[in-house]
């Protein structure tokens, strides 16, 4: 997969279907074997958060005045294309980053890492520019890989750069964008790192467990459970539809022949003969389709991440150890994140119960890239202890079997290896968010609470309950950590009856659990904050 023929050029042949590399390794153990159920290879899954982090929400308040007299500027700057970056190391996420209003997303990924970079692997939402591709090159990383779509300096001309000049190339692509290739490309053929295009074929049978798994996962549950006669299928199909339709236009190129000039611009041309072509813009449409599928299981619709209120006097006091500065994220960054989470779950060694997590804090001041305040702490999902041979420890999930053939014992949970793989210290004056697809369970809170998490945004479907392998009883009562929990957003709960204003109830202690949270009040985060999800 990583021959020298592909320095210069990408290797058509890594498109193929069936010639994904068997030997894939996770984060976790060497993969010789296949497993229970199909995964995200490594190269779609980091190439998935690349695409995700592309469409990372950006705030965007400035007046309209403002607007009018930046016109010119933003024209001059219109085909600059903003994208998302992956920073890999051993197969572990060190960095997520984005364009943002002022640095491009290499760019903010040599501020923050620096010569750290070296050795690096960096997977592109897009191919770089002439001028983050030549810092990269210079910190000595080891692979560059890119979406092989619209650049970052666009090729498909704006309509405000549509405009005939007389300097303009004769077949449509822009002055700025038709140089910046041919710098790319000199920079590319006399560089040492590993300058390629990976994209992989889906495992057999991924992309309908994507589908299935995503229809049925926590966050769809709670909505079932909360409301019955909502048409919990039609609002997946209807938000998988939106998606798929938002992310196709940006991400993928509209018509074959753009996509063929757009590769030929680029020296990608043997892209362009079949049937190399034509399994490009398979792969490309099928990953696509998986993250639709991904970010529709957790729904823009009532629902959103709201604080739990504290409801006895410890803890209360518990409360007021919390960073006061902090008051949540806004609704439609948490989803991000969390739907990063969930990608990375998909890459699990365990495809019975796949988790993901992720970790990121939240610093004093904003820095240039597009995530604002927000720097990456770390990120995993559940697999076996580094160095195992997959599948040689017990994968059975089965209730029938003896306890000493199941698996509980062996799996590193997602959030046990988000903390033990951290690219950043946790810092005390800081406020430290996890994400995590499940409630987390009672061999997991003490290590959140003693790394010094202080949010944590989640499901607690499985709260209170003992399933003898694992249990999640310790995750009420975690203290100094405040809980933001999937459920209804506030005005819409203020308009139910009392007893399921709370919308917590488990599939399987309704009464109880519904007895036990009634008098729990949730309210949302500051407005201004956490706007809701509608």
């Amino acid at each position: 997969m990583e021959g020298s023929q592909m320095r210069n050029r990408a290797d058509p042949g890594q498109i193929m279907p069936g010639q994904e590399d068997m030997r894939d390794s996770s984060t976790q153990t060497d993969s010789r074997l296949q497993g229970h159920g199909p995964r995200l290879s490594k190269v779609n899954l980091f190439t998935l958060l690349s695409l995700w982090m592309e469409l990372f929400p950006q705030e965007q308040e400035e007046e309209e005045e403002e607007e009018e007299e930046d016109e010119e500027e933003e024209d001059a700057h219109s085909e600059i294309r903003g994208m998302g970056l992956v920073v890999v190391r051993d197969s572990k996420v060190m960095g997520l980053h984005c364009s943002g209003p002022e640095l491009h997303a290499g760019q903010a990924a040599i501020i923050q890492h620096g010569a750290s970079l070296a050795d690096c692997q960096l997977y592109f939402s897009r191919r770089p520019c002439a001028t983050c591709l030549k810092m990269i090159i210079n910190a000595g990383v080891s692979q560059i890989s890119f979406w092989p779509g619209d650049p970052e300096v666009s090729m498909l001309r704006s309509a405000s750069a549509n405009r005939s000049t007389s300097n303009s190339p004769p077949d449509g692509i822009s002055e700025e964008a038709a140089l910046d290739a041919v710098a790319t490309e000199k920079l590319k053929s006399n560089s040492r790192p590993h300058i390629c295009v990976l994209l992989q074929p889906l495992a057999p049978g991924l992309a309908q467990f994507v589908d299935e798994t995503s229809r049925e996962c926590d966050f769809m549950e709670r909505m079932t459970e909360d409301e019955p006669r909502l048409d919990t299928e039609e609002l997946f199909n209807g938000q998988r539809t939106k998606h798929l339709k938002d992310f196709s236009g940006q991400l993928l190129v509209r018509t074959s022949g753009q996509h063929r000039d757009i590769l030929t611009h680029m020296g990608l041309e043997n892209f362009c003969m079949e049937p190399y072509f034509s399994n490009l813009r398979n792969n490309m449409r099928e990953l696509v389709e998986v993250l639709a599928a991904v970010a529709a299981g957790v729904p823009q619709h009532k629902y959103g991440f709201y604080r739990e209120q504290y409801s006895t006097p410890e803890s209360s006091l518990a409360k007021s150890s919390l960073p006061p500065h902090h008051e949540g994220l806004s609704q439609e960054v948490a989803r991000h994140c969390i739907i990063q989470a969930r990608l990375l779950a998909y890459r699990t060694e365990d495809p019975k119960v796949g988790v993901g997590a992720v970790i990121w804090a939240k610093g004093a001041s904003a820095g240039s890239d597009g995530t604002g305040c927000l720097y990456l702490v770390g990120c995993g999902y559940n697999a076996y202890p580094a160095g195992s041979q997959y599948a040689e420890y017990p994968q059975m999930d089965n209730k029938q079997q003896d306890r000493q053939r199941r698996k509980y014992r062996y799996i590193i949970h997602a959030e046990q290896n988000a903390l033990t793989f951290r690219t950043r210290h946790i810092k005390p004056d800081e406020p430290t968010m996890m994400f995590v697809t499940k409630c987390p369970c009672d061999e997991c809170v003490p290590l959140i609470r003693g790394a010094g998490i202080t949010h944590i945004y989640t499901t607690d479907q499985d709260r209170g309950k003992d399933k003898g392998d694992i249990s999640y009883l310790r995750f009420s009562s975690l203290k100094n950590v405040s809980k933001f929990v999937w459920q209804r957003s506030p005005s819409v709960r203020a308009a139910s009856s009392p007893h399921r204003a709370n919308g917590h109830v488990g599939k399987h202690s309704r009464q109880a659990e519904q007895e036990s949270h009634s008098s729990k009040k949730l309210c949302a985060n500051r407005s201004d904050d956490s706007p809701t999800v509608s």
